[in-house]
């Protein structure tokens, strides 16, 4: 794992006053057996200019959330059932689907996981590119292309508008993903949400895509991003503040310092224990979080984690704790630390 190193530069770069907000989401979908709730009462805030990590294992509702930021929850089956998405003072979930296309990759852009399913394998780069200019500017196809040239060269595509009319699979992994890039970035949103956006790269192609966006948003001062991943190295090495996610609630939030120096949830505590970095002498066994990861439609009626936790209580397990503040701003789910 890459030591934590934030310059002052970058913190300089972000604004005490949220740029997004989110209150209360909540996300469900129809199965067979009924209604299953993903994302249960998910609040947080980013700032202008912040780089914000979300982690957690699979099925902890960090996707989720995202995809419901940009309105991108499939309906049916799935269902934003309550809360609020406020961009400055503008709640995304009251617009209409018109008014939200016009956010979607102007003001707010995503790189998804897997690029070959988000590229379009019969239209060109080049095409995908420029109509993403194209929707959101009024300028020529002229003006659009030279747009997208330019981005691509920026995030690195060598010879770029020499490649504008190759498809998708003529590419590499991690050509992709930097094509993915462009096409987000190309219209300079304010924020930026990454879902894995290293998955399935060599480690040498992921540290690029990393030190890219990195990069680039030191370009545009005061974008933000947010950023989707299990990779707890990765958020060490890239963010300002982490959400742990477990059940599709909120278990410990704080700033990267406070996340890695000073974790207080048993779930983070064990997710930093089974890091290879953090675990000791080599001979060591890498610490295993007991159990598996619950059904959404079976969660415990306290705790989400109280299954797996060494430390659960009759209380843990009847009582579900609220969400509170310990330390300066560090917020975290669990009985043994109420105040």
């Amino acid at each position: 794992m890459a030591a934590i190193n934030h310059s002052s530069d970058s913190a300089s770069n972000i604004s005490s006053r949220p740029l997004l907000r989110v209150r209360d989401l909540e996300v469900t979908f129809r199965v067979e057996r009924g209604s299953a709730r993903a994302v249960d009462g998910v609040s947080f805030d980013l700032a202008a200019g912040e780089v914000l990590g979300i982690v957690g294992e699979s099925g902890s509702g960090k996707s989720v959330t995202a995809l419901s930021i940009l309105r991108l929850i499939p309906d049916p089956p799935g269902k934003i059932a309550k809360g609020r998405i406020l961009l400055d003072d503008l709640d995304l979930l009251q617009l209409t689907y018109a008014e939200m296309r016009r956010i979607r990759g102007n003001e707010i852009a995503m790189i998804f996981q897997e690029p070959m399913t988000a590229l379009n394998p019969v239209f060109t780069i080049g095409m995908q590119v420029r109509e993403a200019v194209l929707t959101h500017a009024k300028v020529s196809t002229v003006e659009a292309t030279n747009r997208a040239v330019e981005m691509l060269e920026k995030v690195g595509i060598p010879k770029a508008r020499g490649r504008l009319n190759d498809y998708p699979h003529q590419f590499s992994g991690g050509m992709r993903q930097r094509v993915m890039i462009a096409m987000a970035l190309v219209c300079h949103p304010r924020i930026l949400i990454a879902d894995e956006p290293t998955t399935a790269l060599d480690v040498t192609t992921q540290s690029q895509i990393l030190d890219l966006m990195m990069d680039l948003k030191q370009r545009e001062r005061g974008a933000s991003i947010i950023l989707i991943t299990h990779d707890l190295g990765v958020v060490a090495e890239t963010c300002d503040r982490a959400i742990v996610m477990y059940g599709g609630r909120v278990q410990e939030v704080g700033t990267v310092e406070q996340i890695f120096g000073n974790a207080k949830h048993p779930y983070t505590q064990g997710l930093l224990a089974s890091l290879p970095a953090m675990a000791g002498p080599r001979h060591e066994r890498l610490y295993t979080i007991p159990g598996n990861v619950p059904s959404i439609m079976e969660m415990p009626n306290g705790c989400r984690f109280c299954t797996r936790c060494e430390h659960a209580t009759d209380r843990c397990r009847d009582e579900e704790p609220p969400l509170h503040e310990i330390d300066d701003g560090q917020l975290v789910r669990c009985h043994l630390l109420d105040p």
